[in-house]
C-alpha cells in the first residue's frame, strides 16, 4: 500500500520547509509514504525549498491556476505514481501533520472513501467572527446539498482512496473543498470527517484577501453548487415563485373583474401574463438543466474509467523498467 501526501503550493518557499519537517515518513497499514507538491506557477523559490527537504515529487504549473485546479493536478500525479491513498494538506503548516494517520484509518478499515478533518472553528482565534459564519454557512449549504453530515466543509486537510480520486472533477477555479464533498454525496462515495487539531497561524489566508472579497466569492461559490448539483431544484423553485406571483396577480384581476371593475386594471391581466410566462420557461430550463447534470454524470464516469486504465497502464511500465534495470 502506498500513501502519497500531496501540497499544492503557491509561494511558499518561507512556510514550506516547516510543514514538510513535520510530515510523516512512515504511517502505520502503508508500504511506501511519499510526498508531493504541486508548485503552482511560484515565482519564488517553493520548488527548491521542497527539493532540499527531501520531497519525492515535484509537479508544476507554467503560470499560477488556483487552488482548485492545483489540487486536481495534485490527485492525476498521485494516481499515475501508484497511490492507493493520497492525503492533501497546507504548505502553511495550518494543519497537525500527526492526525495524518487518523484520516487514513478509515480508509484502511473500508469505513469510507473520503475522510475530512474536521478543525475546532470555535476556538481558532485567528478566524474573525464573520469567517466563522462563512464557513458555517458553507458546510450548511454543502450538507444540504450532498445529503452527507461533514460539519467542516471548507477544510482542506483530507483523506480518499484511489477510487475516489480517480472520480472527483472540480469546476471552480476558487477552492475544491465545497465542490468534493457535493460529489461525493451526488455519487454515493462513503464520507466521514474525524476530529483534527491546528497549528500556529504563520501567515494569512490566501483565499480570504479581505472579507468583502471572501464574502462575495463565497456567495458564488454556493450559487454555483446548487446550479451545477442541484440544478432542478434551483430552476423549478425559481420558476414555481414567478408562477406564483402571477397567479396572484392574475386572480386580483379576477377579483376586479367580477366586481364590475376590471377595466381599470388590465395592466394586472399583462403583468401577470408576463410573470406567468416566465414562470412556465423557468420550470422548462429546469427539465433541460436536468439533463445535462445527468449527462455530466455520464462523462464523469467515462473519465473516471479512463483515468483507472490510464493509471494501470502507467504501474505496468513501470513495473517493466524497474525489471529491466
Amino acid at each position: 500500500m502506498k500513501l502519497i501526501i500531496q501540497i499544492p503550493c503557491y509561494n511558499e518557499e518561507k512556510t514550506l520547509a516547516i510543514a514538510l519537517s513535520f510530515l510523516p515518513r512512515t504511517v502505520e497499514g502503508f508500504d511506501e509514504v511519499e510526498w508531493l507538491i504541486i508548485d503552482d506557477g511560484s515565482n519564488d523559490n517553493t520548488a527548491e525549498v521542497a527539493k532540499k527537504c527531501g520531497i519525492d515529487h515535484v509537479v508544476k504549473h507554467t503560470g499560477n491556476k488556483g487552488l482548485a485546479r492545483a489540487f486536481m493536478t495534485g490527485l492525476e500525479a498521485c494516481l499515475s505514481l501508484g497511490a492507493d491513498v493520497i492525503v492533501n494538506t497546507d504548505a502553511d503548516n495550518q494543519y497537525n501533520a500527526n492526525d495524518i494517520p487518523k484520516l487514513t484509518v478509515p480508509i484502511l478499515q473500508g469505513q469510507a472513501e473520503i475522510v475530512v478533518g474536521a478543525r475546532p472553528i470555535e476556538s481558532i482565534e485567528h478566524f474573525s467572527p464573520v469567517k466563522k459564519a462563512l464557513q458555517k454557512l458553507g458546510s450548511w449549504v454543502v450538507r444540504a446539498a450532498s445529503k452527507t453530515s461533514i460539519p467542516d466543509a471548507p477544510s482542506g486537510f483530507r483523506a480518499m482512496s484511489k477510487l475516489a480520486a480517480q472520480r472527483l472533477v472540480v469546476f471552480s477555479d476558487y477552492t475544491y473543498t465545497l465542490e468534493t464533498i457535493i460529489q461525493a454525496g451526488q455519487k454515493n462515495m462513503s464520507i466521514t470527517s474525524v476530529p483534527v487539531t491546528i497549528n500556529e497561524d504563520l501567515r494569512p489566508s490566501r483565499l480570504m484577501t479581505s472579507i468583502p472579497s471572501y464574502i462575495r466569492r463565497s456567495i458564488v461559490t454556493i450559487m454555483r453548487i446548487f446550479v451545477i448539483y442541484r440544478p432542478f431544484s434551483f430552476f423549478c423553485s425559481i420558476g414555481i415563485f414567478l408562477f406564483l406571483i402571477g397567479l396572484f396577480i392574475g386572480g386580483r384581476f379576477i377579483w376586479f373583474y367580477l366586481n364590475g371593475d376590471g377595466d381599470g386594471h388590465v395592466q394586472s391581466l399583462i403583468l401577470s401574463s408576463v410573470f406567468l410566462g416566465f414562470g412556465f420557461q423557468t420550470i422548462l430550463v429546469a427539465f433541460l438543466a436536468d439533463l445535462l447534470a445527468a449527462n455530466r454524470k455520464l462523462l464523469e464516469d467515462i473519465r473516471a474509467k479512463n483515468m483507472s486504465s490510464l493509471s494501470n497502464d502507467i504501474l505496468r511500465t513501470m513495473n517493466k523498467n524497474s525489471k529491466k534495470d
